[in-house]
């Protein structure tokens, strides 16, 4: 009798190759395929999806839930290309005048990303005491003033985590001055610290554009291979979040890419805690797993070069992985190519191409298998020191993140995980996953929607526990918002954290929520018709 149980799909775009999977409902590997990036983000998930669903093993029917992970969002901001020009509108004048916004921004950046800023009067106190009133008639001058030159709009108010009033109304005027423009407010996106949250909600709106590219591009890519599923896009924490949110909050897709691959290798592996190595073809990206999930950075995180503060994985990234170009390559070196990218099984000495890479030295080490041809002997004992330093700068990777703790294990996941040694200095264990090769794709394929709330509040007892409860609803409320199943949906982390070297006692909450995603029924095209309608 056939089974009628329902299929999830992950799909990861890595800047040398691209993964997907299809898991069933217990999250056991049905299929695998990997084929090499392009620059057609449409065109590589069309095909992956394709290849899929050649395996006898996978029922298109039964293909319910989608979900990609791309780091195109991160190359947007690298590059400055793609994003949005932003009206920058800051509430809480006259104290916040002596750092403008953007100032400290990298000037190539500031300069794609501009459309004009404005500080206006109101915000509230730490305590939700209101600074001054919102100037409300300095908002719509602003509105004015930058008119047509603003393709998306990001608010920042003064303690808006305590109160978000001034940031909600001021939203309201600027659209009703500029239209159905895309708006971005830092209590929805940032934590504490004024101008850290408000370079995350600036590129937050900028980002909107490669938003809505990604998600049509998604989209039409599931719909051309007659998939009908809900479609889903992962974020930086290991979880998920519907196509039609994520065009509301690009940033957390940020730093989507480690994170799958450390979730898929603790899936593959059952192993919850842990160090975790993704190793591309281009870079490796090392971090810790606590709880099946990728531990979450504590000091401001610097991206493209400004300084933000909303939570990303706690991972250190080598611009080294399977692809790097090693050996007698200086003219290549010269010329800025330092990896051979996607290019791999055709450039690489072990499949018969003329350039020594870093995947080739494994090999001629009997470390991996990959090739078609054997490493020429001459080029063994080069290859050899180079994959001594690789070695070493994966070591002290794995020894920075581990801060000690030398009883954890490492698992090694990725495309170049074969690379990599069997043992580490002060290392448990090497463990490589099955399937790990595809453990970005796993990661995406099995992890749960989820949506996190915080709030500043006194930290008077009465108040303390219905802020608790506050908060942690209204993070089940922004789970179910990101697509998560209502029935199914459950507060897992609620954290109380003191704040120092106030007049008055503060306490900041933050609690998370999780449940799994909601998958397509022909009965109600959920979330992914809502989708079509915000990308047409």
């Amino acid at each position: 009798m056939p089974t009628t149980e329902e299929l999830r799909l992950g799909v990861d775009v890595g800047g040398t190759n691209t993964d997907a999977v299809v898991v069933d409902s217990a999250g056991m590997l049905v299929a695998k395929v990997k084929i090499p990036t392009t620059d057609d983000l449409c065109g590589d998930v069309e095909q992956g999806i394709a290849r899929l669903l050649e395996d006898p093993a996978v029922d298109p029917m039964r293909v319910r839930c989608a979900t990609l992970g791309a780091r195109r969002a991160t190359n947007a901001i690298r590059t400055a290309s793609g994003l949005r020009r932003v009206a920058v509108l800051r509430i809480g004048a006259p104290l916040t005048f002596a750092i403008p916004p953007l100032v400290a921004w990298p000037p190539e950046l500031r300069s794609a990303v501009h459309a004009g800023s404005a500080t206006v009067a109101g915000g509230c106190e730490f305590d939700g005491e209101p600074l001054a009133a919102l100037d409300e008639a300095g908002i719509v001058a602003f509105a004015s003033a930058v008119g047509s030159g603003a393709a998306a709009v990001a608010i920042t108010s003064v303690f808006s985590l305590v109160n978000p009033a001034d940031e909600l109304r001021a939203a309201e005027i600027m659209r009703r001055k500029l239209g159905d423009v895309p708006v971005s407010m830092s209590h929805e996106i940032g934590v504490m610290g004024l101008v850290e949250r408000e370079n995350a909600t600036v590129l937050n709106a900028a980002l909107s554009g490669v938003a809505a590219e990604v998600g049509r591009s998604f989209q039409t890519a599931v719909e051309r291979t007659g998939l009908e599923a809900e479609c889903y896009i992962t974020q930086n924490d290991g979880t998920l979040m519907a196509l039609e949110y994520s065009l509301r909050f690009p940033m957390l897709t940020i730093g989507s890419g480690p994170a799958n691959g450390m979730r898929g290798g603790a899936h593959s592996s059952g192993v919850t805690d842990a160090i975790v190595a993704d190793i591309g073809g281009a870079t490796t990206a090392v971090g810790r797993l606590v709880n099946g999930f990728p531990w979450e950075s504590l000091p401001p995180n610097s991206i493209g070069g400004v300084d933000t503060n909303f939570r990303l994985p706690d991972v250190l990234s080598i611009p080294v992985g399977g692809g790097s170009v090693v050996l007698g390559a200086a003219e290549q070196w010269a010329n800025g190519r330092m990896n051979v990218g996607n290019s791999l099984v055709t450039e690489a000495l072990c499949f018969g191409g003329p350039t020594p890479t870093i995947t080739d030295a494994a090999v001629a080490a009997g470390r991996a298998t990959t090739g078609t041809c054997p490493v020429p002997a001459k080029w063994h004992a080069g290859l050899a020191q180079h994959l001594e330093l690789w070695d070493g700068l994966l070591a002290e990777a794995v020894d920075r993140v581990r801060l000690g703790a030398d009883d954890l294990p490492l698992i090694v996941v990725g495309g170049g995980g074969d690379i990599a040694p069997d043992s580490f200095p002060g290392v448990r264990e090497v463990i490589r996953p099955p399937h790990f090769e595809v453990a970005n794709a796993l990661g995406a394929a099995i992890a749960p929607v989820s949506g996190h709330a915080e709030r500043i509040c006194a930290s008077r007892p009465d108040r303390l526990r219905a802020a608790v409860d506050e908060v942690s609803t209204e993070a089940v409320g922004r789970a179910i918002q990101a697509g998560a199943d209502p029935a199914h949906v459950r507060v897992v982390d609620v954290e109380e954290i003191p704040l120092t070297y106030l007049r008055d006692p503060a306490v900041r909450i933050r609690a998370r929520a999780v449940g799994p995603p909601v998958t397509f029924t022909p009965k109600s095209s959920g979330s992914a018709e809502r989708a079509r309608r915000h990308l047409a």
